[in-house]
């Protein structure tokens, strides 16, 4: 029976996967992306259930914190009744699968929910904070592309020498040094030559003064950059750099050689186009690394990025926030892996067939 339902629902899809191998390739990785991220928010859910505390117990702490500091005395705890209470109206009294299937059906309906803390929109802190990240992330990926396939291309045509012994020897360095110490190390410059903020977000709002905000912001956001670019060029780089010298090995290119072909042309036109795959599929993964490595850097430089809000919420035990800031940041790093595939198979027709 289940062999048959199986083998009916295969069928259609095996037809559809022959007619349109690219389309098929796109809503494989698409359902791909949604079971993974459907299993996230699950096991988040599970965690944040074994936690010890929850929610209620970091606002009665606020509430007795707060009448502490206004009457000078301590009052008494809210009774049992009053905490099951709250709780249900939280609605934490629910098994956690529970709770996780009605946040899923207020987010189909466009509800990310209320932080249970400060009692603001989900949506509305997330998208405070998410164009911050995005905009750091983006541009160390750009900085870092841009200059791995400089320094990768111009040392592989230099192997052997000092040079590329140097280079390679200060990529290897800065891929081993952990990023915590770079951070910090950028943190104590800063602090003592004064050349730079030790923040790394301007003072005052975009709307208050446009131009000024463009270049007070620059100027904030170099030591993060820096430290955001240290952190990725030096594997990258050495991808690119071992990748291009695995190609000018490769038979077609004594073919071309053996034709007359200028080394010029054979670098750029040749062996960099099929330099470009292996980036492509290794570029998911650094943007991966820089959202998730951009968590320790916004809380050291007071980045008001999703990973000081994840950081936050995550202390506060605010369930929604938790959630809501992971799934996204979890979003944005599996759409950056689905975007790469994709391309890929734009690139290489095999992929989409399946063959290697």
């Amino acid at each position: 029976m289940i062999k048959n339902i199986i083998h009916k629902i295969k069928l259609p899809w095996l037809l559809f996967k022959t007619k349109a191998p690219l389309f098929a390739f796109i809503v494989s990785r698409i359902i791909t992306m949604v079971a993974i991220l459907f299993m996230l928010g699950f096991a988040v859910f599970g965690l944040m259930e074994l936690a010890p505390g929850d929610i209620v117990d970091q606002l009665m702490t606020q509430q007795l914190m707060a009448s502490e500091q206004k009457s000078g005395q301590k009052d008494s705890a809210l009774s049992t009744e009053q905490i099951a209470e709250l709780r249900a109206d939280l609605g934490l009294d629910k098994p956690f699968y529970i709770q996780y299937f009605k946040w899923l059906a207020r987010v189909f309906s466009g509800d990310l929910g209320i932080s249970l803390i400060s009692r603001a929109p989900v949506s509305f802190l997330i998208k405070s904070r998410l164009i911050n990240s995005v905009i750091l992330n983006i541009i160390s990926l750009v900085f870092i592309t841009i200059f791995s396939f400089i320094l990768g291309v111009w040392f592989s045509s230099k192997v052997g020498t000092r040079l590329d012994f140097v280079a390679t020897f200060f990529a290897l360095v800065l891929h081993s040094l952990p990023g915590i110490l770079v951070l910090i190390l950028l943190q104590l410059f800063a602090s003592t030559t004064n050349l730079f903020p030790v923040t790394g977000y301007p003072d005052f709002p975009f709307s208050e003064n446009r131009s000024k905000f463009i270049f007070s912001y620059a100027h904030h956001i170099f030591l993060p950059l820096l430290a955001s670019f240290l952190a990725g060029i030096g594997s990258t780089m050495r991808t690119i750099r071992a990748t291009m010298l695995d190609q000018l090995g490769q038979p077609y290119i004594t073919s071309l050689r053996s034709r007359g072909i200028s080394e010029k042309r054979i670098y750029f036109a040749h062996a960099f186009r099929n330099t470009l795959n292996p980036y492509i599929t290794s570029s998911a993964n650094l943007l991966a690394s820089l959202f998730s490595g951009s968590l320790v850097l916004e809380i050291i430089f007071a980045y008001p990025g999703i990973g000081r809000l994840m950081y936050e919420a995550v202390l506060q035990e605010d369930i929604n926030l938790v959630l809501a800031n992971l799934m996204f940041i979890s979003f944005l790093v599996l759409l950056g892996m689905v975007i790469a595939d994709i391309v890929l198979a734009f690139v290489d027709p095999r992929i989409r067939y399946g063959k290697e």
